[in-house]
């Protein structure tokens, strides 16, 4: 199993050590990245990547690691403390770099068939919100399947939770891990995701963007083919 994790923060408090228990838990190969250490560019709103293509992006190369890391992964792990009620900035904008990425413009094959899991963690409360804002682009990426979990931990790091709230994340961590490992190499997407997915080919049947009709046409997606019955 190939894990890559996207770590939202460089310091290693109570969500990068969520994020490693469950690597651990998964027993895979594991390439590990931190915002914005290995990547910090904002989008500048070229359109570059819509209209044209993605290696037109100013930032195409110093992404490239981890668009690598990510297709070639089995599971992808993000980690984000609430920052204000949502994700961490240094995540918002890693993520707005795959705009091209979402089904309405040209989608990854390979996401069919992957699995995620987004990790948060707040003082009190915000974890929903800020999954929300990773799992968003999970879907819209047509990633197979998504876990979320979210924990109020009541501290300002990893040392100051206490061990019953530890052994609660654990158990929970288990559980997700158990789920993963039964669907790897098995992975199809649910109903919403495919339902999203013809909506976008009725649409791109029509076309309004020549490189996203091009690249459905090239798939075979307008056709018969369906990604989640391509091999990766």
């Amino acid at each position: 199993m190939r894990i890559t994790v996207i770590n939202g923060q460089e310091h290693k408090g109570s969500t990068y050590n969520m994020g490693r228990l469950l690597a651990e838990k998964l027993s895979g190969d594991v390439t590990e990245f931190f915002l914005p250490r290995d990547f910090g560019e904002f989008c500048c709103g070229c359109t570059n990547c819509f209209s044209k293509s993605e290696y037109l992006c100013p930032h195409y190369e110093k992404l490239k690691p981890l668009t690598e890391a990510i297709d070639s992964a089995d599971v992808l792990i993000f980690t984000s403390p609430v920052y204000v009620y949502h994700c961490t900035g240094q995540m918002k904008t890693f993520l707005d770099h795959y705009g091209y990425r979402w089904m309405v413009h040209r989608p990854e094959e390979g996401m069919f068939s992957k699995q995620a899991v987004i990790l948060t963690t707040a003082a009190g409360a915000g974890m929903k919100s800020t999954a929300k804002d990773i799992k968003d682009s999970m879907f819209f990426w047509g990633v197979g399947r998504t876990y979320t979990c979210g924990k109020a931990v009541a501290a300002a790091s990893w040392d100051s939770v206490s061990e019953r709230k530890k052994a609660k994340i654990n158990a929970e961590l288990n559980k997700i891990a158990g789920k993963v490992k039964s669907r790897c190499g098995r992975v199809s997407p649910g109903i919403k995701t495919k339902a999203f997915f013809y909506i976008m080919r009725a649409m791109q049947k029509k076309g309004w963007n020549k490189a996203d009709v091009d690249y459905w046409k090239e798939k075979g997606w307008t056709g018969k083919s369906r990604p989640w019955k391509n091999k990766k």
